[in-house]
């Protein structure tokens, strides 16, 4: 396989599509002045999403966990949609993001970090009654429709079953987010709104459903059992090996024709290929673009693809920002490497651990073969693992403050 090389003279033409973890890795660890780097996104900032669920219920601000793609110097943002590569013409075809206004962005080399969007399975109803948990958009509406059900369910002509239908929450899928979102949501019930909706809050339940046999699937098992355990301990139903027929409006039918009422339904199941993909014109499997070990794409050598919407040949990685976070900086350096005129190194994936927080100050931590632990001082360890990888100071003290702020005023519940 060629590899080509970077243009020594004059300032190559390198176009970034995507805001993500690989994307914001690769756009904070090149050297920038070296490149003319337009980033094309309709998202104008970067998401910390590890710690989306707590935004969910207030525990952190929306706020805190971004960052402007525009505080980075030396690039170029344009908020629009990439909808096909021309490979011929070197160049992307992209939409505004607010009109179907369109325009082309010529490259020298291209990077595709669009990540994936949520998948649904092709379940009838998911789309049109539940809510994603993705984006900062997907926990604000989580947020104001937990407020708005609580408030709903405290009027005092309503009815009974009603009431208990309004006070549930539903979460379907038992990996690492859909998990934290249920620690969080009980927090939030048993700290907060026990003591502004005294009346109501007792009725109140949180049932997670995972389709296979446990939840958190990707943990050790003993870790798995510990938070199954612990979950039950704090009356958070979980369903395992159940399986979504349909959502409707109100309620979710398990197979075979169980009906399960819900006030509000998150949905996290995994992940499905981004429309990009498709339109794009570029040769892909299984809802990701195949690379080599240079994170290049196997049919054209200045095309590149990593994070969620990109894997290597027979080197699959798992879809966390970890391992999009990596692959960003790696393909950093290999560009910088290229325009020295220095050979690229393939790419090397460190297994840092991973980590998981379950409720009542509990968090996972499953780091190696040696290393698996649970409780109080792994819940202290992953708030500071957490405020290390935040991307900024401004981050980092935010994310501080807010969680000072919760803990000594609770969390905010008005609706606005």
């Amino acid at each position: 396989m060629s590899h080509k090389k970077a243009v020594v003279s004059g300032r190559p033409k390198l176009v970034v599509l995507g805001t993500g973890f690989a994307a914001f890795s690769l756009l904070k660890s090149i050297k920038r002045k070296h490149y003319e780097i337009t980033v094309v996104s309709p998202r104008n900032h970067f998401l910390f999403t590890p710690l989306l669920p707590s935004t969910t219920v207030g525990t952190i601000e929306f706020r805190s966990i971004i960052e402007p793609i525009r505080t980075l110097s030396d690039i170029t943002f344009l908020q629009a949609d990439c909808t096909r590569v021309d490979t011929a013409g070197k160049q992307v075809e992209c939409k505004h993001h607010d009109s179907d206004e369109s325009f082309n962005c010529p490259y020298d080399s291209l990077v595709i970090a669009v990540g994936a969007v949520n998948g649904t399975f092709n379940i009838p109803g998911v789309e049109d009654h539940c809510v994603f948990l993705k984006e900062l958009s997907d926990a604000r509406i989580i947020r104001q429709q937990i407020i708005e059900n609580f408030e709903a369910a405290a009027m005092p002509d309503i009815d009974p079953k009603e009431r208990q239908r309004l006070l549930h929450v539903v979460v379907v899928g038992g990996g690492p987010t859909g998990v934290e979102f249920a620690a969080e949501m009980h927090d939030f019930l048993r700290q907060d709104l026990k003591k502004w909706y005294p009346d109501i809050s007792g009725e109140s339940r949180i049932t997670l459903i995972e389709a296979g046999p446990q939840i958190l699937s990707s943990f050790d098992q003993k870790l798995s059992a510990y938070t199954q355990r612990h979950f039950k301990n704090r009356d958070i139903n979980v369903r395992t090996e159940s399986r979504v027929k349909s959502v409707d409006a109100g309620k979710i039918i398990i197979e075979p024709a169980e009906e399960i009422p819900f006030g509000l339904a998150v949905w996290s199941t995994g992940l499905s290929a981004s429309p990009l993909l498709d339109s794009s014109g570029l040769a892909h499997e299984n809802g990701r673009l195949p690379t080599d070990e240079f994170l290049q794409l196997n049919d054209h050598t200045d095309i590149y693809a990593i994070g969620d919407c990109a894997m290597i040949t027979d080197n699959v990685l798992p879809r966390t920002a970890q391992a999009a976070q990596q692959e960003g900086k790696w393909l950093a350096k290999n560009f910088d490497r290229q325009r020295t005129g220095k050979e690229p190194r393939p790419f090397v994936f460190k297994n840092l651990g991973m980590l998981a927080y379950i409720g009542g100050n509990t968090a996972l931590a499953d780091i190696s073969n040696n290393i698996k632990t649970s409780g109080f001082k792994t819940w202290i360890f992953w708030r500071s693992c957490y405020i290390t990888k935040l991307v900024s100071f401004r981050n980092k003290v935010l994310v501080l403050f807010d969680w000072f702020k919760s803990l000594v005023f609770g969390r905010d519940i008005s609706r606005f």
